[in-house]
Parts: C-alpha cells; structure tokens; sequence
C-alpha cells in the first residue's frame, strides 16, 4: 500500500504557529497524536485503514517533525502539555470538528491525557498507547525506571547540554534511542524513517523534544498536581493499550493506575509488540481501535 495512500499533506495555522499534518477519510473525526522522537508519520501503517470508516487527522505536536518549535526559555511553558493540547483543539476546529476521538502514543498520549482533562466536552473517546501517566512515572521513580527511561532525566538537564551532544551525531543518537527493545535497521518504514531523519538532523526540533521532556518535570507536573488536587479526571471512556516487549506492563499495573485517573470506563491490555506498537503491530492496533472507536 502507497504511504498514507488517499491523504492529504498540508499546514494548519494555530495560534503558536503552523502545524504540518496528513489528513484523510471520511466519518467521525478520529486525531492520531505521536510520540518521541517520531512525527505523524509513525501512523502510517493504520492510518488509512482507520481512514475507511473516520475523517482521520495525524499532525506533528509541536516541537516535532514540520510543525513550529518555540525557542527554549526558563519556565519551559511553551512546550506545556496544556499548550500542546490547545493546538490541538484548534486543529480539529480548523476541520470543523467541535467534537473527536483521540488516540496518542507516547509523548503525545501525555499531551492527550491533558487534552481530555482541560477539554472534556470535546473528546469523545482516548486510547493511549504505552504509557502511564506522567506524574506517576516521577513519583514512582526507582532504579529500573532511572536506568529504562534514562533519557527523561538526561533531555530535562539545562539547555543546551542535551542538544550539543545529540546534535553531534543525530542518527547515531537515533538508532540507539529507538533501540530500547532491539530491532533491525530496516524496523521502521523507509519513507517514515526518512522524515524521523530530517526531524533529527534539524537542531530545533532537538531543542523542541528537549523542552518537552523540561516541561514534562517542571510545568507539567504542577499542572498535574493541580488537576488531582481538584479532582479532574478522564470523564471519557479510556483505552489503554501498551507492548508487552516493552517496558509499562513490567513496570506498572497500567489499568490499576490509569483507573485512578478516570471517572468512566478503562479497558485496554498487552499488544505483541515494543513500544512501538502502530509499526509493530498494526493489525492488533486496528482490532482495538475499531472496536473501541465505534
């Protein structure tokens, strides 16, 4: 099948700056959010099967791939979660969409888990994929997840120490931090590791991921505290899929926690995979989606 066969390749133009997305289908609006150090290209393999029966909309968060990247600052409030998700909001707007489902992996799960707290009257249903959430991995941090997800501690150090040893070698730091579980250097679709590449070789959105992850164990964490000090939760049904080669369903009971912060339905379990699960295994992240996006 062609790359995104049937999609469109365009720019939306948000309050921050314009975001580079792919959009496709026909049906109920259906936002497709990626994760670390990916752009909207990781859906590629579910994308226009999910597009067959949803309008289906993949952007690149920003920070990330094609869409704007806001310079580094103190409070690193630009790349808040909160931020990330009023792009969001105003995306699915653009396309006329007042009311969506929301599926998102990694980073941009966490960016979900925001957006469904701070806009709950517009999504329907989320599914996040191989995560818990973010508070919880910090306070529950040991020594497994120190060393697992060291490079949650290693992007958050002051910029730019980060970016000047990723930006001396962006594909070597690329093949090795897509390599938590290992794989072979043809895992990744070649068209979408080609945009993976320029994404990396672009000293901005090194910076961009950096401030994101600062976010992460500063403004985020603040904002989460907030939140479940007033109670807030997913008010939405939850699904809750992670690989079970990888590292959330060792580490975490992900349904227990999750359930903790939601008030309506979670269900979801192991798929065969990595981390990666839209490339890994598209055809048990189908199963899942289309009977949970119904």
């Amino acid at each position: 099948m062609p790359f995104f066969e049937n999609f469109t390749l365009d720019t939306v133009t948000v309050a921050g700056g314009d975001i580079r997305l792919r959009h496709g289908g026909d049906g109920p609006a259906l936002l497709l959010v990626h994760g670390n150090p990916q752009t909207h290209a990781m859906w590629h393999a579910v994308a226009p099967a999910l597009a067959e029966r949803f309008t289906v909309i993949c952007p690149d968060i920003r920070g990330y791939g094609g869409s704007f990247k806001p310079g580094a600052t103190a409070d690193h409030a630009p790349y808040a979660k909160k931020e990330m998700a009023q792009d969001m909001a105003q995306v699915m707007a653009h396309f006329g969409h007042e009311e969506f489902f929301v599926g998102g992996h990694d980073r941009g799960a966490r960016m979900a888990h925001r957006m469904a707290l701070d806009f709950p009257d517009k999504i329907k249903k989320l599914a996040v994929l191989d995560i818990v959430p973010t508070i919880e991995h910090f306070e529950r941090t040991n020594m497994d997840f120190a060393l697992g997800y060291y490079h949650w501690f290693w992007f958050a150090q002051p910029h730019p120490k980060p970016e000047s040893i990723i930006n001396a070698a962006p594909e070597v730091w690329f093949r090795a931090h897509t390599s938590r579980e290992p794989k072979g250097g043809d895992f990744f679709h070649p068209q979408a590791l080609t945009d993976y590449l320029a994404a990396v070789n672009n000293p901005e959105m090194i910076r961009g991921m950096c401030e994101d992850y600062r976010a992460a164990a500063t403004i985020d964490l603040d904002h989460d505290r907030i939140s479940r000090a007033a109670g807030e939760k997913i008010r939405c049904p939850l699904l809750v899929l992670w690989g079970d080669k990888g590292k959330i369903g060792e580490w975490y009971p992900p349904l227990d926690i999750w359930g903790q912060y939601a008030a309506a339905e979670v269900s979801g379990g192991a798929v065969n995979s990595g981390h990666y699960l839209a490339e890994e295994a598209p055809g048990e992240v189908l199963e899942k989606f289309f009977a949970f996006f119904k």
